[in-house]
């Protein structure tokens, strides 16, 4: 990085520290202007982006159908308030219903309430479980719903929770994963279940096999509602329009939950479930702040007039952005892209003995490093142009635009060693 980068960089961080409030702790680079899976800070320094504005921009930056409806939208309706409606709005709507239903199966009978972020539609969430007449919650160890007081109740991390407690809520936290515990936990009292079908912002962190519908058996045995967070993997990030939509697999004949009255099926899904809320943010409008709380089945019908509102969801502007990512996504075929280019990722990583374990699906990716120092490897990254994040001190977690290329990747894995190399040193029992 040159010196007029650092002056640059530094001449904007120093005013970003004196105009911002202290929330995010410094600003890695100044960035003026993206393309695709790249962006540029203030000197034309470029990097590919495998982040994508923490598995938001799913199109990547200035996609032209993005662009072209953003613009469209806000030159004919910009906003309108909740007193009215708007075509994109009931379009949006309609056609998440529709991807939320299992592939194959019926439309799903639902009904959606519009937010501006994932940590509004999980407090839209929240309180809807309360119109069941319950109030305690089950929520996963390790899971991250938000920052809002109410996602925050639900959010088990004790370094986000501790300053601002007592929270809200009547919330157990169970491991994750763990079907015993989980059922252990959830009573006749119990309002819902909430879970994150993969957890991200713990380092992409998957299930057993079987939990979503052992969490499904559990749930409906005691009245409970299943809601699940895709805030971050729904909308196509793990190449399937939501992660709880895991193909169908033969398991054998024995009941999920040991319990007298399990459902015993032959064939049933890995983690196919059907829940009651599903949330969802992120990658939904490709970077225009938009959220969703889906309610299914009976929740659909929870909140009454009055009960919940918001002045921004369900702005004809977000939702047409929103259209235009799910448009892009069905006629460029990203889902198959997603699930191949992933697989690729993921097998590249994996090969370097520095790297001790890679998980996910589709473009959401976590690896641990076989040590502590996910940190250095981030800056590492950084001077060899790829934005990458560090979300523990040992894992590193990936979540690039959808459109990220083929070529992107193998620039990528081609660059990986030479990045653990400067970070971690050379590989064990290698010639520095």
């Amino acid at each position: 990085m040159s010196d007029a980068t650092d002056a640059t960089n530094a001449a904007w961080q120093g005013r970003y520290e004196g105009a911002l409030m202290n929330t995010f702790g410094p600003p890695k680079a100044t960035l003026v202007r993206g393309s695709g899976a790249h962006v540029w800070d203030e000197d034309g320094t470029e990097y590919v982006d495998l982040l994508g504005g923490i598995a938001v921009n799913a199109l990547g930056h200035a996609h032209p159908a993005l662009v072209e409806a953003v613009t469209a939208q806000l030159g004919t309706l910009g906003h309108i308030s909740n007193f009215f409606a708007s075509e994109p709005q009931v379009r949006l709507a309609e056609k998440l219903l529709e991807l939320v239903s299992a592939a194959g199966g019926p439309v799903a009978t639902g009904r959606v309430f519009f937010t501006n972020s994932g940590a509004e539609a999980n407090e839209a969430a929240f309180k809807l479980t309360r119109r069941t007449g319950r109030t305690h919650v089950v929520a996963a160890e390790g899971g991250f719903h938000g920052r809002t007081m109410g996602a925050l109740a639900l959010t088990s991390k004790e370094a986000y929770r501790t300053p601002f407690e007592p929270l809200p809520g009547d919330v157990t936290f169970v491991p994750y994963g763990d079907v015993e515990a989980l059922a252990a936990a959830v009573t006749d009292e119990t309002a819902a279940v909430l879970l994150e079908p993969i957890q991200g912002e713990a380092g992409v962190v998957l299930p057993p096999d079987g939990y979503l519908r052992a969490a499904r058996e559990i749930t409906t045995r005691h009245g409970a509602l299943l809601w699940l967070d895709e805030v971050q993997t729904g909308i196509g990030r793990t190449g399937r329009w939501f992660a709880h939509h895991s193909p169908v697999e033969e398991v054998a004949q024995q009941p999920l939950v040991p319990e007298e009255g399990a459902l015993r099926p032959s064939r049933r899904a890995r983690n196919q479930v059907t829940p009651d809320i599903v949330t969802v943010a992120k990658g939904l409008a490709g970077g225009f702040p938009i959220g969703a709380c889906l309610g299914l089945g009976d929740a659909a019908t929870l909140f009454d007039p009055g009960n919940h509102g918001t002045t921004f969801g369900g702005n004809p502007v977000a939702c047409a952005a929103a259209l235009a990512v799910i448009g892009t996504i069905e006629s460029e075929d990203l889902l198959e892209h997603v699930t191949v280019l992933g697989q690729k990722l993921r097998d590249g990583l994996a090969a370097d003995p520095r790297v001790t374990e890679v998980r996910g699906e589709g473009l959401l990716i976590g690896l641990d490093l076989a040590t502590d120092a996910s940190a250095e490897v981030f800056a590492a990254a950084m001077r060899h142009g790829f934005i990458v994040n560090n979300p523990t001190p040992g894992r590193i977690r990936l979540a690039p635009p959808l459109v990220l290329t083929d070529d992107d990747a193998s620039a990528f894995l081609a660059a990986w060693p030479a990045i653990l190399d400067e970070a971690l040193g050379p590989v064990p029992g290698e010639q520095p």
